[in-house]
C-alpha cells in the first residue's frame, strides 16, 4: 500500500475521539484445558461475546510461519499483488472492504476453506514455489478448525446443548461456507499531524458467522464495543487467540449469546498482521434458535432464514449496519401492520 498524504488520509474514516490510552483489562482469558473452561466460555460469550484462549494447542510455528509469508507477500509490488485481485469474493483486497462503499486502512488476501475451491492463482503469486504457502495455510487452518470445533462443543456442554456436536458439526460439514482472511494494515507516520483524530484500518461490524477465530501479531489496534457502547482496546498477544461469537450463534442462542462489534485502528508506526478463520455453516443450513436452548414457553426472537439468505443480505449491507434488524421478530410484527 503506497503510504498517501495528509490530504489523501480524508478520503478514509477517521474517528475524531481519542483512541483509549491503555488496554482494557477485564477482557476473559480462557484455558482451553480448564475443567471449568465450559462455564467460562458461555459467561463471556453472554457478557462479551469475546474472549481469549490460551493453551489452545496450535503449534506456534503454524501461526509465526504464516505470517512471515503473509508479510513478504503483502510487501511484493503492487502490480504483483493485483495478479490475484480484485476479490470477487475471494482473492487480494486493497482499501476497499466490501461492493458497497466501506474503505479502510488495509490489505488483505481471502481465502475459501475447501482447498479445492481455493483458486490456484491466489497461491500462485508465490513464484518460487507456490505449495510453500498452500501448505502454511492448509496446516494452520487444520489446527485452528480442530481448536474451534473443541471450543464450540464446550459451549454446547456449558448450554446444556445435545447433542454436544450440534454447532461443531456444522463447520465440519464438507460443504461448510467458511472462509479465511488475512489482513495487513501498514503504518500510517500521517497520523501523528491527526491530533486527536485515529484512522480506521477496518470499520467497527459483527460478524455473521457462528464463529471467528483471529490471531495476530503484538501491535495494536484491535477494540471491541462493550454492552454500554464504550469502545476499549484490546492487548495484543501472538500466541493467543481471539475468539469472537457471530450473528448466526447469536440467533442460535436466541440471544443468550451475542455478537460482539469490533473494528481495528491503524498505527502510527508498526504494520499490523491478522489471521482470522470465519466458521459458517453450509450455505442450505436453516439458523434459528435451537430447540434445546428455548426455555419451555419462551419464543424465538428471530425468523428462520438459511445462511445463504443471511449471507446475502449482509453482502448488501454497510459494515456497519445491524444486519440482524431484519429477521428480528419484533421488526417482523412491525412491518405487517404497516
Amino acid at each position: 500500500m503506497v503510504v498517501p498524504s495528509q490530504t489523501a488520509l480524508d478520503r478514509y474514516s477517521v474517528i475524531k475521539t481519542c483512541k483509549p490510552t491503555g488496554f482494557f483489562s477485564g477482557i476473559p482469558v480462557i484455558n482451553l484445558t480448564n475443567p471449568d473452561a465450559k462455564t467460562l466460555i458461555v459467561e463471556a460469550c453472554q457478557e462479551f461475546g469475546f474472549f481469549k484462549l490460551v493453551n489452545h494447542g496450535v503449534p506456534l510455528e503454524f501461526m509465526t510461519r504464516l505470517e512471515a509469508l503473509a508479510i513478504n507477500f503483502f510487501n511484493l509490488p503492487q502490480s504483483e499483488k493485483d495478479k490475484v485481485g480484485p476479490p470477487d469474493p475471494f482473492g487480494y483486497g486493497n482499501k476497499r472492504i466490501g461492493p458497497n462503499g466501506d474503505v479502510g486502512w488495509i490489505e488483505y488476501l481471502l481465502l475459501n476453506t475447501n482447498p479445492q475451491i481455493t483458486s490456484n492463482k491466489t497461491f500462485s503469486i508465490f513464484q518460487e514455489n507456490p505449495q510453500i504457502f498452500r501448505s502454511a495455510v492448509e496446516d494452520y487452518l487444520l489446527a485452528v478448525k480442530r481448536m474451534a470445533n473443541e471450543v464450540l462443543d464446550l459451549m454446547a456442554d456449558g448450554l446444556g446443548i445435545e447433542p454436544r456436536n450440534v454447532l461443531s458439526k456444522l463447520l465440519s460439514d464438507e460443504k461448510s461456507d467458511s472462509c479465511f482472511r488475512l489482513n495487513y494494515y501498514p503504518p500510517c507516520p500521517e497520523l501523528q499531524a491527526l491530533s486527536g483524530r485515529n484512522l480506521v484500518g477496518f470499520g467497527e461490524h459483527t460478524d455473521p458467522q457462528i464463529i471467528s477465530v483471529l490471531r495476530s501479531n503484538n501491535t495494536t489496534g484491535l477494540q471491541i464495543c462493550l454492552r454500554d457502547g464504550t469502545w476499549v482496546s484490546v492487548p495484543p498477544d501472538q500466541a493467543s487467540f481471539f475468539i469472537n461469537v457471530g450473528d448466526a450463534l447469536q440467533v442460535m442462542t436466541n440471544g443468550r449469546f451475542r455478537s460482539v462489534k469490533h473494528r481495528v485502528i491503524a498505527d502510527t508506526m508498526k504494520s499490523r498482521v491478522s489471521m482470522i478463520y470465519f466458521g459458517g455453516p453450509p450455505l442450505s443450513e436453516k439458523i434459528a434458535p435451537l430447540p434445546s436452548v428455548l426455555a419451555e414457553g419462551e419464543e424465538s426472537l428471530y425468523e428462520q432464514f438459511t445462511w445463504c439468505e443471511y449471507k446475502n443480505s449482509a453482502y448488501k449491507s454497510r459494515l456497519a449496519d445491524y444486519r440482524l434488524g431484519l429477521f428480528e421478530k419484533k421488526l417482523q410484527a412491525i412491518l405487517a401492520n404497516v
